[in-house]
């Protein structure tokens, strides 16, 4: 486990524990990008979203 270390101004010490993230897969916690995954599950819980049993239908919306 790693652990982030910070003296406050008072002195103390605190120790946070902190989950490392693979250098490949850091670009998906950024502030940016989970912003975009809230809006992804609002969309989802407000049912704007569309479901498709297959490929073929899938394709066949893109060109409506």
């Amino acid at each position: 486990m790693q652990v982030e270390v910070t003296e406050r101004e008072d002195g103390v010490i605190e120790l946070r524990p902190q989950v490392p993230v693979p250098a490949s897969q850091a670009w998906f916690w950024t502030d940016a990008w989970q912003a975009r995954e809230r809006q992804a599950d609002e969309d989802v819980a407000a049912g704007r979203v569309t479901s498709y049993d297959d490929g073929e239908s899938f394709l066949a919306s893109l060109s409506d």
